[in-house]
């Protein structure tokens, strides 16, 4: 079994603390094809419970994290009902070695966000 594994973790910048309750949704691209493999939701530590893929289940190649950063600022009471300058925020990277750990976060608000290569 390799080694490798990838994980998440949502900050809000703005309220200076974990996105608890951010559904996420990890997509495999291939091509023109955008294979769901993986949906959760952050805990109370902004974080998912588990890796979103570990072992061989990690493999090399392009995924995408949707973060429904829309549901999250709404129920935070960080925007209203109406069109929202942020809403589904896509991540697409590459997974060059499945024997590494990837940790793709997203710190957000409700008019900005940033990623980065974690550990």
């Amino acid at each position: 079994m390799s080694g490798g594994r990838l994980t998440t973790h949502v900050l809000d910048t703005a309220r200076g603390k974990p996105a608890a309750g951010v559904r996420i949704a990890l997509y495999h691209i291939s091509g023109q094809s955008h294979r769901k493999i993986a949906e959760v939701v952050t805990n109370a530590d902004g974080r998912t419970d588990q890796p979103m893929l570990a072992g061989d289940a990690l493999k090399e190649g392009s995924y995408e994290l949707v973060f429904f950063a829309g549901d999250y600022l709404r129920a935070s009471g960080q925007a209203g009902e109406g069109v929202l300058f942020l809403d589904e925020i896509p991540i697409r990277f590459g997974i060059p070695d499945a024997g590494q750990h990837y940790h793709v976060p997203l710190l957000i608000s409700p008019f900005a966000y940033s990623t980065y290569r974690g550990n």
